[in-house]
């Protein structure tokens, strides 16, 4: 869609709202609005951040909605990261059954990743996207301009999913590094996009998406209630380690590919110090447990055969996890 057929399918909607968080507020809200031609648009401003994605935040969202007596006819326009985007289309999807609702992503991650598809969610029980449903965006808009006030954390985050790509799907994206990324920005939207095309509600193929995510969740949940918790894409670098380690054991992958993705790793960590103990690893276990793609009570994996050659739904037993959790702590030591 262009963008001058989404400004008039805005310009014709009973009433438009913009939720966006703290952070883009304070840069990019009149800017963007102007972009889409929206700026009497309602403004729901929520706080920034992974720890924000609860059910308490969606309700004062559908409280602002209900304040302004939002019909279905009216449109959700969410301006933001992954979280806003998560966030957004769950309250859309839900709110009087669903009204239609528009992602506009500000950071590379959201690019990339979180705002396309049709996955949408909520944190809930200390565990990542327990809450949430499938429904498409309106649409994407893409504004790379957006990427200039991002910190440099933040686009590492957003590097960690795009050099998932890599391993799955089209080994070009190895590449992709803090130089080049803006020339790979379409490249990896595409990607996502093909492989939903084909399995939009996560029944087969798509789930190649969650390579690196079944202990990156983890990681990541565990680290929600650190003083410096990871972001989402320094979490997945980490759990794509331990994947290429498990594959490597498990699967028969070469081991140059591990050894070949541990400089990478070295740059996608390198704003953070992640802290962690051989003694975490039972708690992070206890994540996985709880994980939303278990089968029959077992985590359930992506792994590689080879690079480009995913394999999905792969059982990995406890005793490997472990090992590859204690490993993945040994060399973040080394880092």
């Amino acid at each position: 869609m262009r963008l001058e057929q989404l400004k008039e399918i805005l310009s014709e909607a009973s009433q438009v709202f913009v939720l966006t968080d703290e952070n883009v507020a304070q840069y990019w809200l009149p800017e963007l609005e102007h972009w889409l031609g929206c700026e009497q648009a309602v403004e729901i401003i929520v706080k920034p951040g992974e720890k924000y994605k609860t059910l308490r935040t969606a309700q004062k969202v559908w409280r602002a909605l209900l304040r302004h007596n939002a019909d279905r006819d009216a449109i959700l326009v969410n301006m933001g990261g992954g979280t806003v985007t998560d966030l957004g289309g769950f309250v859309a999807s839900c709110y009087q059954r669903g009204i239609r609702f528009v992602n506009v992503p500000t950071t590379l991650l959201a690019m990339v990743d979180a705002a396309i598809g049709g996955k949408n969610g909520i944190n809930f029980g200390n565990c990542k996207n327990q809450i949430g449903t499938f429904t498409e965006p309106l649409e994407v808009m893409v504004n790379p301009i957006c990427l200039s006030t991002l910190p440099e954390r933040e686009l590492l985050s957003g590097l960690s999913e795009m050099v998932k790509y890599g391993f799955i799907a089209d080994d070009a994206m190895l590449k992709v590094d803090e130089s080049n990324y803006e020339q790979y920005i379409l490249r990896a939207g595409d990607l996502k996009r093909e492989i939903v095309d084909d399995d939009p509600t996560d029944l087969e193929q798509r789930r190649v998406l969650n390579f690196g995510h079944t202990l990156g969740h983890a990681i990541e949940s565990f680290s929600l209630s650190s003083e410096t918790p990871l972001t989402h894409g320094e979490a997945v670098a980490l759990g794509m380690w331990c994947a290429l380690y498990i594959s490597v054991k498990q699967c028969g992958l070469h081991e140059e590919v591990l050894i070949d993705y541990e400089p990478k790793l070295r740059t996608l960590l390198s704003e953070v110090e992640p802290c962690f103990s051989q003694g975490d690893v039972d708690a992070i276990m206890a994540f996985v447990e709880h994980d939303k793609k278990n089968k029959h009570g077992h985590a359930s994996f992506v792994l590689l055969k080879a690079v480009e050659r995913p394999l999905v739904d792969q059982y990995v037993p406890e005793a490997m996890i472990r090992e590859a959790l204690g490993q993945m702590i040994n060399l973040i030591d080394s880092l």
